[in-house]
C-alpha cells in the first residue's frame, strides 16, 4: 500500500508516522509530503531516510491513502486533489467535521459510514474520539439523550510552534524568577 503523510513535519504528522510504525501498518511506498519550507528535510521511519517533498508532489505521486494533519486550510485546498484522482483521504484537522457529504469516523463506532466510494474522511477532536469510545456502549445500552462537556486542551494541539511557545515563556519565567530569587524580590 501507498500512503502518504501529509503534514509529516509537524508534531501530529511525526506522531502519526510514530503510530503507524507502531501498529505495523504494511507500507511498500511512503511519501512524507509538508509545506514548501521543509521540502527537502529528511525524516528517517523504520530505518529508512525519507526526503520530505511537496504536497503537489504527493498527488503526483497518487497514494492509495494520504493522511492529513497540515490544518484546515491546507486539508481544504489539497484534500479534494487527493481524492479526486482516486486517493482515500483521511483528514485530523477541522476542515470536514461538519460537511454533510463527509463522514466523521471513529472506526470502532461507525466504520460502516464508510464506502470504497468515500474518498474523504474526517475524524473528530482527540476529546471526542475518547468520549465516544466510552459512551457509545452506554447508548448502545440505555440510550444517552444529553451530555455535557467542558475539555481543557492541550497546548500539543496548536503544533510545534505552539510547543516550542510555552517552552520559550517557560524559559523566561525561570529566569525572572530566578533573578527576583538572587536580588531577594517577593516572586
Amino acid at each position: 500500500m501507498k500512503i502518504a503523510v501529509v503534514g509529516a513535519t509537524g508534531l501530529v504528522g511525526s506522531k502519526m508516522l510514530q503510530v503507524l510504525d507502531e501498529q505495523k501498518v504494511r507500507i511498500d511506498e511512503l511519501i512524507v509530503a509538508a509545506s514548501e519550507r521543509s521540502v527537502g528535510k529528511e525524516i528517517v521511519f523504520q530505518g529508512k531516510t525519507y526526503k520530505v517533498v511537496s504536497v503537489d508532489d504527493a498527488i503526483a505521486a497518487r497514494p492509495d491513502i494520504a493522511i492529513f494533519s497540515a490544518g484546515a486550510s491546507a486539508s481544504k485546498q489539497y484534500a479534494p486533489l487527493f481524492a479526486a484522482q482516486g486517493t482515500f483521504v483521511v483528514d485530523n484537522s477541522s476542515a470536514w467535521r461538519m460537511e454533510d457529504d463527509v463522514p466523521l469516523v471513529v472506526p470502532e463506532i461507525n466504520a460502516d459510514t464508510i464506502s470504497k466510494d468515500t474518498h474523504i474522511i474526517a475524524n473528530p477532536n482527540c476529546s471526542t474520539i475518547q468520549m465516544v469510545m466510552a459512551l457509545a456502549p452506554i447508548h448502545k445500552a440505555y440510550g444517552i439523550k444529553r451530555i455535557v462537556v467542558s475539555t481543557f486542551q492541550s497546548v500539543s494541539g496548536s503544533g510545534q510552534k505552539g510547543v516550542n511557545q510555552l517552552k520559550a515563556r517557560a524559559h523566561r519565567r525561570l529566569i525572572h524568577h530566578g533573578a527576583c530569587a538572587r536580588v531577594g524580590r517577593p516572586q
